[in-house]
């Protein structure tokens, strides 16, 4: 995932916390933050030092990137997502991680599901 897709400065993170709604699942927290002059979503990601060590938390991380970049497409452009990883996901794998993350995504109604993309398209 580009650099210029991730939420990275501080001041950032803080605008989302506290303009931005919160969704949750057992596995995760998702702040989102409607930007309109956005031409592409960012994510901010936020591992705890609670859930494990350094590899774990950074395979937390690469399996977040990676399922948000499987979602371009579904997923709104023009937001900032926050994601904090529970204690959970520590002891999941890449499709459960996945499946969490569209499971939270729906809670926040930021997800398309695919034949909703293909109707817009055909308009």
């Amino acid at each position: 995932m580009r650099k210029e897709y991730r939420v990275k400065k501080n001041e950032d993170f803080q605008e989302v916390f506290k303009k931005g709604e919160s969704v949750a699942n057992r596995q995760f927290v998702v702040y989102t933050l409607k930007k309109p002059e956005q031409s592409h979503f960012r994510i901010g990601l936020s591992v705890s030092k609670k859930i494990g060590n350094a590899v774990t938390r950074n395979q937390i991380k690469r399996y977040v990137r990676q399922a948000f970049h499987e979602f371009d497409g579904y997923i709104h452009n023009d937001v900032d997502y926050i994601i904090i990883a529970r204690k959970p996901t520590a002891d999941m794998d890449y499709f459960d991680i996945q499946k969490s993350l569209t499971h939270v995504l729906k809670l926040a109604k930021v997800y398309r599901k695919p034949q909703e993309q293909v109707k817009n398209n055909e308009r």
